[in-house]
């Protein structure tokens, strides 16, 4: 699958994503875009997954017909992230077109 990271999500989470090619809006060029602009160019360019920390998004844009599916993190810092980063592995090998899914993290006591 190819998998785009938007601005804030943490780059480290690559290194877990194997079988998958990982790009960033940054190396897109695409770092300027606004959500639904995003997600049109990512579409365009053949991206099947977009991860994401905006939990807003489902009530910004109109997700009916996108091909993409989108994954949005609990949580955007990688120190929280880090010991729970199979959730987000899981959410993403199992993720099918159109599909929207919160990938809740739980807290670290």
């Amino acid at each position: 699958m190819r998998v785009l990271f938007d601005q804030a999500t943490p780059v480290p989470i690559r290194q877990f994503l194997k079988g998958h090619t990982v790009s960033t809006a940054a190396h897109e060029g695409w770092d300027r875009l606004q959500n639904g602009e995003l997600l049109n160019a990512a579409e365009a360019a053949a991206f099947d997954v977009l991860v994401t920390t905006d939990k807003n998004m489902r009530y910004q844009q109109n997700l009916a017909g996108r091909k993409i599916a989108i994954i949005v993190l609990g949580k955007q810092q990688w120190p929280e992230l880090r010991s729970h980063v199979q959730l987000i592995v899981a959410a993403i090998n199992s993720a099918k077109p159109g599909i929207y899914v919160e990938v809740r993290i739980p807290d670290d006591k």
